[in-house]
């Protein structure tokens, strides 16, 4: 039995087999992307002011989930994570002021780590104390860190609630590409 010869005007057959593999393609790219997203980077959408000018509100960031899991955070690190505030429900984005073991003093709106005066050239505004229950000369416990906005007068960080357990990290910004014409890469 010979197969029915087509007429080259016609259309091509009906394939399944095309089918299925564009299916075990866009499977696989899922797949990778869920992966790549719980595993190694994820974008995020900063949704507050208190990175200014370092971060605008609604810029897109790409955060490296990679970082922490091969070392610690670093003083000047700007890092995505859950804040430990009940109900919370997005993340924040702020820059690593202390590390465990470090202690931290506010006085005469200047930041002081373990007595020496940290000066970030993005932070800007009097840094002041915002909560009673916090107490300078703060200690940072080990396995948390001290975290606060560039914008120090219109920031909710660590000195309203505390230090963050190391575990709420989600990872550190590596990349700010969208928009198009602010694109940089942060280097630590």
């Amino acid at each position: 039995m010979t197969p029915p010869e087509y007429e080259t005007a016609g259309e091509p057959p009906f394939s399944w087999r095309a089918i299925l593999e564009i299916v075990q393609a866009l499977a696989l790219a899922v797949v990778i992307s869920v992966v790549l997203n719980l595993f190694v980077v994820q974008v995020t959408e900063v949704r507050q002011n208190s990175m200014v000018p370092t971060l605008l509100q609604n810029d897109r960031v790409l955060v490296s989930k990679l970082d922490y899991r091969f070392g610690v955070p670093q003083r000047g690190d700007i890092i995505v994570f859950n804040p430990p505030i009940p109900d919370a429900t997005i993340p924040y984005v702020k820059r690593v002021i202390a590390v465990g073991g470090e202690t931290v003093d506010l006085r005469n709106g200047n930041v002081f780590v373990n007595g020496t005066q940290v000066d970030f050239p993005q932070a800007h505004g009097a840094t002041q104390s915002q909560a009673p229950q916090i107490v300078y000369p703060f200690t940072v416990p080990e396995g948390q860190i001290f975290v606060m906005g560039d914008n120090r007068t219109f920031s909710s960080d660590s000195r309203t609630f505390g230090p963050v357990p190391v575990g709420n990290i989600i990872g550190k910004v590596i990349l700010r590409f969208w928009p198009f014409d602010r694109l940089v890469f942060f280097e630590w």
